[in-house]
């Protein structure tokens, strides 16, 4: 068995995961793709929050980094350094929760949008059936335009991205401990 192989497996599968996390959260920034709102400060709290780009970004790219360097021969490629794989990618849950618990708030309090002269979060008091109710949509939120769909869209995505990272990050922290207790494969 070895459990160096599927470090770099499990590096190679956050990689994208971290890039996905970041872009998206990098995206939330600019709804309708303009950077007015930014300069003028109508933007979500919850991207203020940087779940994506922290969490899910830099947290589980910290994680990746360290399991892939587990899986090469070294000074991390031993039973000691799966070992420590073990805390790092427990680092990478820890993002990749946060992640998750920001784009859950983005998703539950709704986009900051223009409701007809006043910038506000109209949905924040709501449950999520704003959600399926699509004629809301338009009506409460003039400006910037599809701001509901567009947040929608990347607060899923960076949920279900920070899904998975915690999913792979699971998995390395029993490859780890099997390779603390049987060795790498590498030795």
């Amino acid at each position: 068995m070895c459990t160096a192989k599927c470090s770099r497996v499990i590096a190679f599968t956050l990689y994208p995961l971290v890039f996905i996390s970041i872009i998206c959260n990098i995206v939330l920034f600019f709804p309708g793709g303009d950077i007015k709102y930014v300069k003028d400060g109508h933007i979500t709290k919850e991207v203020m929050y940087m779940g994506g780009l922290a969490g899910g970004g830099v947290m589980v790219l910290i994680s990746a980094v360290y399991i892939h360097s587990t899986g090469k021969q070294g000074c991390c490629g031993n039973r000691l350094g799966m070992f420590f794989s073990i805390a790092i990618a427990g680092v990478g849950v820890t993002g990749a929760l946060y992640s998750f618990g920001v784009a859950m708030l983005g998703l539950s309090h709704g986009p900051l949008c223009n409701d007809g002269g006043t910038w506000t979060t109209p949905y924040k008091d709501s449950d999520f059936s704003y959600l399926t109710d699509f004629k809301l949509w338009g009506e409460k939120c003039t400006e910037p335009m599809h701001v509901v769909q567009f947040n929608t869209v990347l607060f899923v995505t960076l949920m279900v991205t920070s899904c998975l990272q915690v999913l792979v990050c699971a998995i390395q922290m029993i490859n780890g401990l099997v390779g603390c207790l049987c060795g790498t494969g590498n030795e």
